[in-house]
């Protein structure tokens, strides 16, 4: 059950309108970093999740995140409220309303036109919010470490948008908002680690011929060593030592059935070609008779070398 409370988590002033930096706060509110969905993902990885302390967590995360998509949501449309009550009162020559909310060089025209300036479920570009952004696979290591990293992103994306602005009460929310991603870093990776043992993630362990392999397949200037990938911890596997490092033959090969073996052997008779044959190709026939002839002089002649 949800309880709603008109009031903000955190109070919110915003100075002045401004179209195209509220444009650019939608990536907070319908964007694959944004609030919608930090909250779609916590909320479901809570159903799903058979811990009970873990449980109460995601819950609480999730519904504050959505207030924080409450407080982005707001700031949209404090900002676009200028742009809005100019445009659907018309009380400004076309051509000057226009320039209005085409200034400031990004998509706000279309957020005032398409949703007259209220906060849109899409990114700053318009591109539509999908739930294709939530990435939960249902291993508590695994969606844990991802959470950590979705609240990083959303952490730099804040740091971007904090940049983009002079208005101090704007910075300010943006400052909270930010602050809240580092709060919820933590709460994940306590939870993370309180898990033992929580890596490798899932329940098989890895193969032990290849977990503290380095393959250093990517050769040439800017070779550089540390302790991702030298140490005692590790076995360094040149490129050129790379191949069939499970002893085979590095070829493949595939058991079929008799009729299967049959099937193929026709199929690779009938598709088979030719190493002998020149063809007369559409485009050398575009080339013109002069052109083919010089070309097909030149073939010979290698033929001849």
């Amino acid at each position: 059950m949800f309880s709603h409370n008109k009031r903000l988590q955190y109070t919110v002033r915003v100075s002045g309108s401004n179209p195209g930096l509220a444009n650019l706060m939608l990536e907070q509110f319908g964007g694959p970093q944004g609030e919608l969905a930090a909250a779609m993902r916590y909320f479901t990885q809570a159903v799903g999740e058979d811990d009970p302390g873990r449980k109460d967590m995601l819950y609480d995360i999730a519904t504050e995140e959505l207030s924080h998509l409450e407080i982005i949501g707001t700031i949209v449309g404090m900002l676009n409220k200028g742009a809005k009550g100019r445009l659907a009162e018309g009380v400004e020559q076309e051509g000057e309303l226009y320039r209005s909310i085409t200034g400031a060089g990004n998509d706000s025209h279309i957020t005032q036109v398409l949703y007259g300036g209220g906060p849109p479920l899409v990114n700053s570009a318009g591109v539509p919010w999908t739930a294709a952004y939530i990435d939960t696979i249902g291993e508590p290591t695994a969606d844990l470490r991802s959470n950590i990293a979705a609240e990083a992103r959303a952490k730099i994306v804040y740091e971007r948008l904090i940049n983009l602005t002079d208005d101090p009460g704007v910075k300010e929310a943006l400052g909270f908002l930010m602050t809240r991603e580092i709060a919820h870093q933590k709460s994940f990776e306590k939870a993370l680690y309180s898990i033992e043992p929580n890596f490798p993630p899932g329940k098989l362990p890895g193969d032990p011929r290849f977990t503290s392999v380095y393959f250093n397949m990517s050769k040439g200037e800017g070779d550089t060593v540390g302790s991702w990938n030298q140490g005692p911890n590790w076995t360094v596997v040149e490129a050129e030592d790379a191949m069939a490092v499970d002893g085979g033959s590095g070829l493949c090969t595939v058991e079929a059935t008799q009729a299967e073996t049959e099937v193929l052997t026709q199929m690779a008779l009938r598709t088979q070609s030719d190493p002998a044959a020149d063809p007369l190709t559409g485009a050398e026939l575009g080339m013109g008779e002069a052109a083919l002839a010089q070309a097909t002089a030149q073939g010979d002649a290698d033929l001849a070398r």
